[in-house]
C-alpha cells in the first residue's frame, strides 16, 4: 500500500504563518531554517501538515517501495514533532541525554519549544539522521 502522505506544491511559508501560537510559529521558522541549512534542501509540504527536507526511496517490510523525506517537522497542537527518518531515534541516545526536555517515538522527537532544549545538540541529531540516510 502506497504512502498517502506525498509532497505537494503548497507554500511552506503560508503553512507556518498559520501556526496559531506565536512562539511555536517562531520556533517552526527557526527549525525550518536549521533543517534547510543542514540538508541543503528547500522545504516542501508533505500532505497538509508536515514540512519535509530531502527525499529518499525506502522499502517496507512487505516489500512495497515509496518515497519519504529525510527529515522534517510538524507544529502540532500538543508539541512540535520532528521526524528524523534516517534511523531509530534511540540510536542517538548519547545526544538525547544532552538535549533537554523532550519525548521520543521510533523515528520522532517531540519538543514543546526550542527554549526547552539545546539547539546545538538538536543540530547534531539532525546531522546524524542525514548522514545515516545517505549511507
Amino acid at each position: 500500500m502506497a504512502n498517502k502522505t506525498q509532497p505537494t506544491s503548497a507554500s511552506v511559508e503560508e503553512f507556518l504563518n498559520k501556526v496559531e501560537k506565536e512562539q511555536k510559529r517562531k520556533d517552526s521558522f527557526e527549525i525550518a531554517a536549521m533543517m534547510e541549512t543542514l540538508t541543503g534542501k528547500k522545504p516542501v509540504m508533505w500532505g497538509d501538515s508536515i514540512v519535509g527536507f530531502g527525499q529518499f526511496r525506502y522499502k517496507t517490510k512487505s516489500g512495497c517501495e515509496d518515497n519519504w523525506f529525510t527529515c522534517g517537522f510538524s507544529p502540532r497542537k500538543a508539541n512540535i514533532s520532528l521526524y528524523l527518518m534516517g534511523c531509530d531515534i534511540k540510536q542517538s541516545q548519547d545526544l538525547l541525554d544532552q538535549l533537554g526536555k523532550h519525548k521520543t517515538g521510533v523515528g520522532c522527537l517531540y519538543i514543546n519549544k526550542l527554549a526547552d532544549i539545546n539547539t546545538e545538540v538538536l543540530k547534531k541529531i539532525i546531522k546524524r539522521t542525514i548522514e545515516l540516510e545517505n549511507n
